[in-house]
């Protein structure tokens, strides 16, 4: 039985119910969905997840053949040059910084881990720049492990349906994990997130197109919906 929401208190069983009818129609749009993000195993999604921030997957995507072709393993990447990983991953944005950070990430995963990735929350967290978002979307994609990644889509998307009024990140994973059972978490972010990207968006929400309209408690849904009218 999932535990309780982050104020403590018990979902009930309404609740429950329209967490329910919410996932569902996701599953409906998205039967099958992972990260855009292309990724061989555990330590490459890491790299192309530090790589994503602030671009887009496409980007990070047509940079990982040759870095991966150039580094295959986290021994490789955590001795590499620098400045030679400033030039593949140059495109992507804020290019020195990422390559300080997937360097170093690499460098945790040898010394710490001896070259594997492990399939723990508590343990990913360990690693430079990993949080529990990325740590939960690891465990999800690579190992299909029960996780909820909550990012700013998730957030958003989340609120606004009224899964959850809380704002912070640790606090609305708890409120999700409540809602829904255990064996549904790893596939719930990424509908999420891609729900948020194609319908629920941060400043042009599609209120008037929307199939989750009904279910929502946005205030704001019926002028959007109104106003796409006009």
């Amino acid at each position: 039985m999932p535990g309780p929401k982050a104020d403590g208190s018990v979902p009930t069983p309404a609740e429950r119910g329209k967490a329910r009818a919410v996932l569902n129609r996701l599953r409906g749009r998205y039967p099958n969905i992972e990260t855009a993000l292309d990724y061989e195993n555990a330590w490459q999604l890491l790299v192309v997840t530090v790589l994503s921030a602030q671009t887009t997957d496409e980007n990070v995507n047509k940079v990982a053949p040759s870095l991966f072709a150039a580094y295959p393993n986290p021994e490789s990447l955590a001795d590499a040059n620098p400045e030679d990983v400033e030039q593949i991953v140059f495109s992507t944005g804020f290019y020195r910084q990422k390559t300080k950070s997937i360097i170093k990430l690499s460098q945790a995963v040898v010394e710490l881990f001896d070259n594997e990735v492990p399939a723990d929350l508590d343990e990913l967290v360990k690693l430079p720049g990993v949080g529990r978002k990325t740590a939960s979307v690891v465990l999800a994609e690579v190992w299909d492990v029960p996780a909820i990644a909550v990012d700013t889509h998730v957030n958003r998307v989340a609120r606004r349906l009224g899964l959850t009024t809380e704002s912070d990140a640790v606090k609305i994973e708890k409120d999700l994990m409540a809602l829904y059972p255990k064996a549904s978490w790893s596939g719930i972010s990424m509908r999420f997130i891609q729900f948020g990207r194609d319908t629920c968006d941060a400043r042009r929400p599609d209120c008037g197109h929307c199939e989750l309209f009904k279910l929502c408690e946005w205030p704001d849904r019926f002028e959007v919906a109104a106003a796409a009218e006009k």
